[in-house]
């Protein structure tokens, strides 16, 4: 969810005032960056789960205010629609046992999840976008109660002046929508995946993790649908970049970025580029009078406005020391917690390699050709061809078989990670690719063969989901 504001109210004396305190903030990280004053723990995973809550018709419930109170976990936490929820894991050093631990507790609040939701007569469901989500859902009355929610919404709308959120997508079929609030947002949900990187090597981390984000969403799509248009492979990726069109400064050097963004470049010496990119660039949104705040407080909060695909994070151990983190964003919810892990395995073991291997892979890739593989396997999935690291254009499917599940097992193997795990988990990415079937293929063939009944198709998901066996293995 991001740090809470305590209102949604702001005025001009608001925003003078963090534009001050962010502004030493970033003056006194750059003093960090340049004198090592960040934590090296060694490679520390950890995950965010964002879920839909659903009534018996399969549409969404938006009842997340009765689920937080009958749950009174603090690993379960509010998401912008009160039809969403998000569930976070303890961090993990990746060695030894770390995949298995992370599923088992994954699974766990997964399952307390699914009792209370029982309980209430509802549902959860992890997919990217819910087939069944119409417009009348994306509503105010719909807004989680949370000050944050609220201020993003008045202010995304102060800076549009009042101009409605224009929607357009060319997939397979062609959407155009309007809206006039923050909450088409709410229509995405992700698994966040979560990285603590070594200081000295965190520039090298952020460039790999933006290399392999077009492979991995690729294999990883499950979002094919919205508003009853088959869409992009992963739509989420087009529908979060407009439901939050904002744009950086309108002069200067990064004149015209997006707020959601894949980023305007490579790292090219460390993290601080993105951080003073985040005060140079983009107006504040939530200029917070923050009590008792705590170290970077501003920063952190200016970086949570800013929706970078990979997003560089400063977070702090319990003695209060400062770690860096990069979270991998563009990894749908879905299909199930055993394809959730595998996913992040093979992230895991590919920016590990590319990350450390002699010859930085963005001396061979430029970050032009970075993002336009980026979007175009967002919309195309495994079926496309993307141009690889030895400037040849390679089919998805032919370049996983053989060179991304190798590297991503030399990565693995490098952090001494079980092999048993490792031989599950990438077997299962091996399994998805050769049959083609991950979440967004699984959703089409259903409407293939069963036409396009989203109530249905939602129905039979959610019944394999439950069953909990990878996606390429669910049944028509």
């Amino acid at each position: 969810m991001g740090q809470d504001v305590p209102s949604s109210h702001f005025n001009k004396q608001d925003f003078i005032a963090f534009e001050r305190l962010l502004q030493e903030e970033t003056d006194l990280l750059q003093q960090w960056f340049v004198a090592g004053e960040f934590a090296n723990e060694g490679l520390t995973a950890g995950f965010e789960m964002e879920a839909w809550l659903i009534d018996n018709h399969f549409h969404p419930a938006p009842v997340n205010d009765e689920f937080f109170v009958r749950s009174r976990s603090p690993m379960i936490v509010p998401e912008l629609a009160k039809f969403n929820i998000e569930y976070n894991v303890e961090p993990r050093l990746l060695r030894g046992d770390a995949l298995a631990v992370l599923k088992r507790e994954i699974d766990h609040t997964h399952h307390l999840c699914h009792e209370i939701a029982n309980e209430m007569g509802i549902d959860v469901a992890m997919m990217g976008i819910l087939p069944t989500l119409s417009e009348s859902d994306l509503t105010l009355a719909n807004m989680s109660q949370t000050a944050r929610f609220r201020a993003l919404n008045e202010q995304v709308l102060r800076l549009r002046k009042g101009r409605p959120l224009n929607l357009t997508i060319q997939g397979a079929e062609h959407l155009r929508a309007s809206h006039f609030d923050v909450m088409m947002e709410s229509a995405t949900t992700s698994f966040q995946i979560h990285l603590q990187v070594p200081p000295q090597q965190a520039a090298r981390y952020y460039n790999a993790a933006c290399i392999v984000s077009a492979p991995l969403v690729a294999v990883c799509a499950n979002s094919p649908y919205f508003f009853g248009k088959d869409l992009w492979d992963e739509t989420r990726i087009p529908l979060f970049e407009q439901s939050v069109a904002l744009r950086s400064h309108e002069s200067g050097a990064c004149a015209g970025q997006s707020r959601v963004t894949f980023g305007s470049g490579y790292i090219q010496h460390s993290l601080y580029e993105v951080f003073n990119e985040n005060l140079q660039c983009f107006p504040v949104l939530l200029p917070a009078q923050l009590e008792d705040p705590e170290p970077m407080a501003h920063v952190r909060l200016h970086n949570g406005t800013i929706w970078r695909w990979n997003r560089p994070l400063i977070g702090f151990d319990a003695k209060g020391w400062p770690h860096l983190r990069i979270e991998q964003r563009v990894v749908p919810a879905g299909p199930t917690v055993m394809d959730s892990i595998a996913n992040a395995a093979l992230y895991y073991g590919l920016v590990k390699v590319l990350a450390t291997q002699t010859r930085a892979p963005e001396e061979l890739m430029t970050f032009s050709v970075c993002r336009d593989n980026f979007y175009k396997a967002a919309r195309l999935g495994l079926r496309t061809s993307i141009p690889w690291l030895n400037g040849e254009t390679v089919p998805l499917s032919i370049l996983f078989v053989e060179q991304l599940i190798p590297m991503a097992r030399q990565g693995l193997m490098s952090m001494a990670i079980d092999v048993a795990d490792i031989d599950l988990y990438l077997g299962i990415i091996e399994a998805r690719v050769r049959s083609g079937r991950n979440g967004a293929g699984w959703q089409r063939d259903y409407v293939a063969k069963y036409g396009p009944n989203f109530n249905a198709l939602t129905a039979a998901y959610l019944e394999r989901q439950r069953q909990g066996a990878p996606v390429h293995e669910w049944t028509l």
